[in-house]
Order: structure tokens, then C-alpha cells, then sequence
């Protein structure tokens, strides 16, 4: 399986600067490649391969002062990305969503480039990665390097330079911990389980509120194009980057120890994109990252021999856990009380334990009986 591995670059001045360099060469071929595309479209009606961009490769190289001296691979990857875009494009059409064309790229709007093999154009050097036309770089070994290195992009974030190792490793199984449980995300509560477990929201974004927005009047304040407002800009940019890492960081810790204890997780297939069209819930939605946690989860239970199933969403928290009668309650009750059976139970707990057994139910072709899963579902 393919697993990326991100580490910190630290270029010297000359260094850097050729890696500016690099990164502007690619973003103006990548700005003539989609101007070549879009206008032979709308003038001949043709429609241009990426095979036929790929070939002119080398009619750059020999023809642009700057892109003779960028490796041929580098290069290669712009077109693949801007086919990538294409696609992307088309697909979207297909099913009705928004297009969303290929855009042209500003000067502060490309990220990066790429390498697409690794040993021509870029191979790690002692502890420095030497990169073709750019030198032996400095690079911050947090953790091992594992498995078959397949891919190489190099990537400025927030004025820091980045290298993210694209590579081929072996699943490692984690010992079974025959447990099963089911999960209920939420704004108040990121999560709640079904055996009772709770873990706050952090509350990420909100935290950083205030500091974000006299970094953002800071920005408005300063004449544009001035050095001053680049340094606002910069430190903007890395308190948003400040605020995304402690949020990986978080969601990363807590799907690894649920990996660790449970074997078969359960959570809603939720409509994300729906949900954060409510303009007083899609700030918190969003902040919580819900789709963040779920795609996490889903990629390391792969690797680690877990199994992640989304259920059907509709009324897991209305109907009762113990008898599965429909009780119906407005958000803002957070106690579910059956009238029915008696049972009373947080709401979230309640809706978590509905969550389970309809992972049960899905697995097995099954009804789960008014006491909960029968015997023979209740190792899921």
C-alpha cells in the first residue's frame, strides 16, 4: 500500500532560491499548457491529450531559457496535474456537480512540483536529499523512512519547504483486541461511543479565533504588494498552519488508540456536504472535521487489518437503543427518554449504540432483537 512520509526541508539562501525558481518555471508552463487547452478548444473545437503535451517536453526545454535547466520529470508532472484537473473537471460535470474549470495559477496560488521517480532527478544523499539542479538539501529526519520510495514532491507550506515521500509499504496488522464498538460524531462532543465514552471538541478553529482575525485585519491594513503586507500574509499563513497541525495531530492520536482497542468500528455515512449548508452549524462542522476523522480512520484500518463500516444515518438518534421504537426529539433535548420501555440515556450514547447494531445488521442480513444484537452478531 502506498504511504506518504513528509519531512522538513532547510534550504540554504542559494538553494532556495533555486528551488523558487523551479517552482515559478513549473507554474508558467503549467499557465501555457492550460492556455493551449482552452484555447484550441474554444477556437477549433480540438481537444488536446496529455500525450501530445507530454511530447512537448522537449520542444520546452530546447525553446525556454528557464525550463532548460529544470529536470525533464518535473515538467512531466505539471502536465500530468493539469490532466488530473481535467478529469477532475469532467467528472464533476457528469454527476451534476458544480465544474469548477481548471483555473489559471497565480503567483502565490502553486504549491510545489514533483518528481515521478526516485533515483532520476532526486535520492536521498547521506542525510541530505540531492535534488537535480538544486544540491544536497538539509533535511529534518523526524522518523524513519519506510518501505520503497516510488515518488518525490517538493512543497513550500506557510514559507517552510517541504518533502513528501510517496512510498510502497507492507500492511502491519495490529493484534486483534476483540472488542467492537459504535461511534457518534458530534459538535459539542467530537465523538461519543458506544460503550459511554465521550471525547471533546476542541474546538480547533474557535480557540484561535480572536488571533486570527487581528492577523487577517492586519493583512487588510497593509498596501498591497508591499513587503510589509507579504510579512502579514506569512504570519497569517502560519496560524492557520498552526491550527491545521494541532488538529491532525489530534484526530491522528485518537484514531490510532481507537485502531488499537477495537477491531470493527461502526460510524454514520454522513452527508457532510449537505450539512454545512446550515450557516449556524457549518463553521462548528467544518472546525470538528468529521470527513477528516472518517478518512483517517478508513486508511489506517486498512493498513492495520481493522474494518470500518458507514451505516444509514436516519434516526440513530430518534429510535430507542432497547426496544427500537421511534422517539422523536428536537436537537436541543440531549437526554433520550423512552416512554415506551423506560430506558433513559444520553442522547449521543443512545444514538451510538444504534449505530452498532445497524453495522451488525448490515454485516449479517439481520434484525437485531429488542435487548440489543442476537449472540450470534454480537461479535461484530
Amino acid at each position: 500500500m502506498r504511504k506518504a512520509f513528509v519531512y522538513r526541508l532547510y534550504p540554504s539562501k542559494p538553494q532556495e532560491r533555486r528551488l523558487e525558481f523551479t517552482r515559478e518555471t513549473c507554474r508558467r508552463f503549467y499557465n501555457d499548457c492550460l492556455a493551449e487547452r482552452k484555447t484550441a478548444y474554444e477556437e477549433r473545437g480540438e481537444t488536446i491529450r496529455k500525450s501530445a503535451q507530454l511530447r512537448r517536453v522537449k520542444e520546452r526545454k530546447a525553446t525556454n531559457s528557464d525550463a532548460k535547466d529544470v529536470h525533464s520529470h518535473i515538467l512531466q508532472i505539471v502536465v500530468d496535474d493539469l490532466d488530473k484537473a481535467f478529469q477532475a473537471f469532467f467528472r464533476r460535470v457528469k454527476t451534476g456537480e458544480k465544474p469548477g474549470y481548471p483555473r489559471f495559477k497565480g503567483r502565490n496560488r502553486w504549491k510545489g512540483f514533483g518528481l515521478k521517480e526516485y533515483g532520476n532527478g532526486s535520492k536521498i544523499d547521506g542525510r541530505r536529499l540531492r535534488i537535480t539542479g538544486i544540491g544536497r538539501i538539509a533535511v529534518r529526519w523526524h522518523r524513519p523512512l519506510e518501505g520503497r520510495i516510488k515518488t518525490l514532491r517538493i512543497v513550500k507550506r506557510a514559507g517552510k519547504w517541504y518533502a513528501a515521500f510517496s512510498c510502497i509499504t507492507n500492511e502491519a496488522p495490529v493484534p486483534p483486541a476483540q472488542r467492537d464498538v459504535g461511534i457518534d460524531v458530534g459538535v459539542a462532543c467530537l465523538l461519543t461511543t458506544s460503550d459511554g465514552e465521550k471525547v471533546d471538541n476542541p474546538r480547533w478553529h474557535r480557540v484561535e479565533q480572536r488571533k486570527l482575525r487581528v492577523l487577517q485585519r492586519r493583512v487588510a491594513r497593509r498596501k498591497k504588494g508591499g513587503s510589509n503586507r507579504k510579512k502579514a500574509v506569512l504570519a497569517l499563513q502560519r496560524q492557520h498552519e498552526r491550527i491545521a497541525n494541532r488538529r491532525k495531530d489530534f484526530l491522528n492520536k485518537l484514531v490510532h488508540n481507537l485502531i488499537t482497542r477495537y477491531d470493527r468500528i461502526a460510524l454514520e455515512d454522513l452527508r457532510i456536504t449537505n450539512m454545512v449548508r446550515n450557516p449556524r452549524l457549518a463553521k462548528s462542522i467544518l472546525d470538528a472535521s468529521w470527513g477528516c476523522l472518517i478518512r483517517r480512520l478508513m486508511s489506517k484500518a486498512a493498513s492495520a487489518g481493522r474494518l470500518v463500516l458507514l451505516v444509514d444515518p436516519r434516526n440513530t438518534s430518534q429510535d430507542c437503543s432497547q426496544c427500537g421504537r421511534l422517539v422523536a426529539k428536537d436537537l436541543s433535548v440531549r437526554v433520550h427518554h423512552c416512554p415506551h420501555c423506560g430506558v433513559v440515556l444520553d442522547r449521543d450514547h443512545n444514538a451510538a449504540i444504534n449505530i452498532l447494531k445497524r453495522a451488525g445488521q448490515v454485516l449479517w442480513g439481520i434484525s437485531s432483537s429488542p435487548g440489543g444484537l442476537p449472540q450470534e452478531a454480537a461479535g461484530f
